[in-house]
């Protein structure tokens, strides 16, 4: 078992879904090295959540990699947006954690070419996220975080002032888990997904003074 498998393994889907702020994301392309600090996650626990895609055991050929190993990539399409999730727990166990937001640190200009915008609106939900990283396709789906020029650096994180917890974005809210508490992202930070201006922590975006 290599490192992701046994970090997206070792804890609940929720708890490791607010250990993911304040990691580094980064992608190696042809477009450059990208980076940036994860700053929002939802978590999706499986069959028995109604927000899942593996929900009442759903399992189609599109979603077979929400099925794959710990540390696995599972990128999908909603309507015109590409998304991704970690995926987490066993094999066969189809849990995952949606990466909502980042804080950019590396290639913000070509993230602005790949946008089209500057600013929060750069990085501030799972579908810009894809777009200002260049990833518009599915040729990473199911290929395990080790591999993947699209991985997580597990070994540093920035640490939370605080972490607020609320009912996931864009989910049927009648269904049976509609209003669990799975959406998870560092208080203050501006590229908070639907974040009011008002609550920007604008000297330090919500991150304690000291790093680990």
């Amino acid at each position: 078992m290599d490192a992701y498998q046994a970090y997206f393994s070792s804890q609940p889907t929720t708890v490791i879904a607010q250990d993911l702020l304040g990691r580094l994301l980064i992608y190696d392309s042809d477009q450059g090295h990208f980076a940036g600090y994860i700053v929002e996650t939802e978590a999706y626990l499986g069959v028995k959540d109604s927000a899942s895609h593996a929900f009442n055991h759903r399992r189609t050929n599109y979603s077979e990699s929400l099925y794959g190993d710990p540390g696995d990539l599972y990128i999908y399409q909603i309507r015109a947006n590409y998304c991704f999730d970690v995926v987490v727990q066993a094999r066969n166990e189809p849990q995952g954690i949606l990466i909502r937001a980042i804080e950019p640190l590396a290639n913000l200009d070509q993230m602005a070419k790949n946008r089209h915008q500057t600013g929060v609106n750069l990085t501030n939900g799972p579908g810009k996220v894809m777009q200002a990283l260049g990833i518009q396709d599915r040729h990473l789906d199911g290929l395990p975080m080790d591999q993947a020029p699209l991985k997580i650096d597990l070994s540093q994180r920035r640490q939370p002032q605080k972490i607020m917890v609320t009912p996931r974005i864009g989910v049927n809210q009648d269904g049976d888990s509609g209003k669990d508490l799975c959406r998870f992202y560092v208080w203050g930070n501006p590229y908070v997904s639907k974040s009011k201006r008002r609550d920007d922590d604008h000297d330090h975006h919500g991150w304690l003074k000291k790093e680990n």
